[in-house]
């Protein structure tokens, strides 16, 4: 077995015993939702509300703002700079999955953003032809035959399952602004980036408040199913990465 395999042998043998030991841990609460993805609903909806609690008294005045300061072109080109940055973390996961087309793909839109679309501020490669799948580490083990397991919000960052969640510090370190410094120079473009992605789900975030009976089963369901993922032969494998749609401008 060679150098390569056996790391990546042993990245994947890590990455399963982290998520069993994950699930182990989270078996010792009490399971009093009726969905069986959800478990630990009771849980879950005190901490939906806390995150509902903190985004209407900070995030979202803060996204309305910048929504009504900055103009549509400028806004538009901030969402491409992080997202020709998200790339590059794509690319990894879609090598670690197997997927050499697909990564192929990823080298050729970030090149091309990244020399062609002044630092990725303009999507020359989605013009082209060249679309993005976003992949996270969530989703690459996945890919390695890891369930997703219950069920989970996030404080401050909401939605997600065990496995997701286990995944969450090697997306971080996969991140390319994690390394950055200086160190305020890194959290301010972090700032700019969640106020920006914010910014980018009023409307749909004012629709789910309109027409939800239940805004946290509707979120929940959502989440679940736009997290599965569908094979080459098009059979849905598992829990694949979505967020609500971003608003139409």
């Amino acid at each position: 077995m060679s150098k390569q395999n056996l790391s990546f042998s042993w990245a994947r043998t890590g990455a399963m015993a982290a998520v069993a030991a994950a699930a182990l841990a989270l078996g010792g609460c009490a399971a009093t939702g009726s969905n069986p993805q959800d478990p630990y609903e009771s849980f879950n909806r005190k901490m939906q509300s806390f995150n509902d609690g903190v985004d209407d008294a900070v995030l979202k005045p803060v996204a309305t703002g910048y929504k009504a300061v900055t103009p549509e072109p400028v806004r538009l080109g901030v969402g491409n700079f992080f997202g020709n940055l998200g790339d590059l973390w794509s690319l990894v996961n879609h090598l670690l999955q197997g997927n050499g087309e697909q990564a192929y793909n990823h080298v050729v839109r970030f090149s091309t953003n990244t020399v062609l679309g002044l630092g990725g501020l303009l999507d020359i490669a989605t013009a082209m032809g060249v679309d993005r799948q976003k992949q996270d580490f969530g989703r690459t083990l996945g890919a390695w035959g890891i369930k997703p397991g219950p069920y989970l919000v996030l404080p401050f960052m909401g939605p997600s399952t065990v496995r997701d969640t286990v995944a969450l510090p090697v997306d971080w370190k996969g991140y390319v602004l994690s390394d950055m410094h200086p160190i305020s120079h890194r959290n301010s473009l972090l700032g700019l980036k969640v106020v920006d992605d914010r910014a980018r789900l009023l409307q749909a975030g004012d629709m789910v408040d309109a027409v939800a009976l239940d805004r946290y089963a509707l979120m929940r369901d959502f989440y679940l199913q736009s997290r599965q993922n569908r094979g080459s032969d098009g059979r849905i494998e598992d829990m694949d990465a979505g967020k609500l749609p971003p608003e139409e401008e």
